[in-house]
């Protein structure tokens, strides 16, 4: 059964730190691209990274970048969204979905599929 499962979120201060992680059962996450996005309430969802099945391409919404860093294991079927110093802003609940690939314009999307996502609230 095809599943993505986000983990790792939680309540931060401003500032701190957290680390998603993306983890795929019933296929294959190294033929695949890999997209995390958010979306916060009364807002629609936004790409925030992507990467490339090889790793060889990453891409970070201008919001994120310099603070947020995308990896994949490809042995351990994962993907991992390190993020640091977070803002108000970054308060969302965060996906991962896999695409065909990551570019310069961000994911292209495989499928329709998303997983339950993993909240991420960051608070003073």
């Amino acid at each position: 059964q095809l599943q993505l499962v986000e983990s790792g979120g939680g309540l931060v201060q401003p500032g701190g730190s957290l680390r998603l992680s993306c983890v795929a059962s019933g296929f294959r996450l190294d033929i695949y691209a890999i997209g995390w996005f958010r979306q916060a309430p009364g807002k629609e969802r936004e790409e925030v990274s992507c990467i490339s099945a090889s790793s060889d391409t990453t891409n970070y919404a201008n919001s994120v970048k310099g603070r947020f860093t995308i990896s994949r294991d490809n042995a351990k079927n994962t993907v991992n969204l390190q993020m640091n110093s977070l803002k108000l802003e970054d308060t969302a609940t965060y996906y991962c979905k896999r695409g065909i690939v990551c570019g310069a314009m961000g994911l292209d999307e495989y499928d329709d599929y998303w997983g339950q996502g993993t909240q991420v609230t960051v608070s003073s």
